[in-house]
């Protein structure tokens, strides 16, 4: 399975934040967990609460996960 965030990089836009960075002190984040968010890779349920809890909306609003076929 593979995490999309493209969500979260719209509502972001949505919101009037252009710089993704400004997400860190917003949410409490680490740069760590950008960096992560930026790469697809996973992040605890924690990070995405407070993301969720910044931007007022839910886990859903903000990302899927995709199946991914292996041959």
């Amino acid at each position: 399975m593979q995490v999309d965030y493209k969500k979260l990089w719209i509502r972001l836009i949505e919101k009037g934040i252009k710089n993704k960075t400004d997400l860190i002190p917003l949410a409490g984040i680490s740069t760590n967990i950008l960096a992560k968010l930026n790469k697809g890779e996973y992040v605890s349920m924690d990070s995405l609460a407070k993301i969720c809890r910044a931007l007022n909306c839910d886990i859903g609003d903000i990302c899927v996960i995709n199946e991914v076929n292996k041959k």
